[in-house]
């Protein structure tokens, strides 16, 4: 393709409104879609009660308004998911290297 790397017709460059109007929202539908199929896997019952954490809103991973702990509700979501799936996987804590983590669960989902 000709000027960039993407999907097909999609240029490197291109911003959102240079895909459509509907571009600029596509984040929020991505997220309510991963709400619900959070909610079909009971995610309040079995990760947040566990964890005294308070249920997402539909757009908690759309906006950033608390990085820290939207990236510790993700970490706590991934090693949920991960146990689900049958493998064993510790819960990370609060006070662990963001780095570690992350390098910890990209590791585990390769070895699915």
């Amino acid at each position: 393709e000709e000027g960039g790397a993407g999907r097909r017709g999609e240029r490197a460059e291109e911003g959102p409104a240079e895909r459509g109007p509907g571009a600029a929202f596509h984040m929020f539908v991505l997220m309510e879609d991963l709400l619900d199929k959070l909610k079909l896997l009971s995610y309040e019952e079995e990760a947040l009660r566990r964890h005294n954490m308070r249920p997402l809103s539909r757009h908690y991973f759309a906006l950033p308004t608390n990085p820290g702990e939207q990236f510790f509700m993700f970490c706590t979501l991934a090693a949920w998911l991960i146990r689900k799936a049958g493998h064993p996987f510790e819960q990370p804590q609060e006070c662990d290297d963001p780095n570690a983590v992350i390098s910890n669960v990209l590791s585990e989902l390769r070895s699915f």
